[in-house]
């Protein structure tokens, strides 16, 4: 079985140092870029499983290398996790919005660094998920069909738009969520759902959840995102 590839660009050669290390003792092929052009070049050369990006980068920064590859329909399906100093929320939400699955903040953990990037892999590609299937997560069960909620197999009251915003999230365990993505893929219904609402919406669900609230997190400065049992 062919390794799985991951292009990781960043400007700082003992943080790339240790993205191939890591990477490389966990098993993929891993190619570095120093530059925003040159990872572009990297992509399309050869078409990597992920992109950990830099968001510092001289000449074109992380978010532009990012629009760059979601805009282009060959290169929009390669998950981007973005590399970032503790603290730059407006260009995390920058990211996330421009399609970015994930951010990992400096300095970071070996170990969750690993874990992030392989939640993400593990992700369905082009909305591949099932939207009707049941599904079971934990202590917590889903079934778009009968539009029910379930914890610990007994039955709870969730109105339709909280439903559309617990199913939304569910199917995408582990993905960081902004507000104004969770108001774009749950839309539908009766009842809109607005950026400002999204909070309420989340404190309404939490109550229902009970045992299972904890399933739903909050991402400090970002939005949200369901817990990857």
């Amino acid at each position: 079985m062919s390794k799985q590839r991951i292009l990781a660009v960043d400007d700082e050669e003992d943080i790339l140092e240790l993205l191939k290390y890591n990477l490389s003792r966990d098993g993929f092929s891993v190619r570095c870029a120093t530059r925003g052009e040159e990872a572009l070049r990297a992509v399309r050369e050869e078409k990597p499983d992920l992109v950990l990006l830099d968001l510092m980068l001289p000449g074109t920064d992380g978010l532009e290398v990012c629009r760059s590859l979601k805009d282009n329909p060959e290169t929009r399906a390669i998950p981007v996790v973005m590399l970032t100093a503790k603290g730059e929320e407006a260009d995390i939400v920058a990211g996330l919005e421009l399609g970015a699955d994930d951010y990992i903040t400096k300095p970071f953990s070996p170990r969750v660094l690993m874990a992030r990037i392989k939640a993400v892999l593990r992700r369905p590609r082009d909305g591949a998920a099932d939207e009707v299937t049941p599904m079971t997560i934990g202590r917590l069960t889903i079934d778009p069909r009968r539009h029910e909620v379930k914890v610990k197999g007994k039955s709870i009251d969730v109105t339709h738009t909280e439903f559309r915003i617990l199913h939304f999230m569910a199917r995408r365990p582990g993905w960081v969520f902004t507000r104004y993505q969770i108001v774009d893929g749950s839309q539908g219904g009766d009842v809109a759902v607005t950026d400002r609402s999204v909070d309420v919406h989340m404190v309404n669900l939490r109550k229902k959840l009970g045992p299972c609230s904890e399933y739903i997190e909050t991402v400090r400065g970002v939005g949200y995102r369901f817990k990857d049992v």
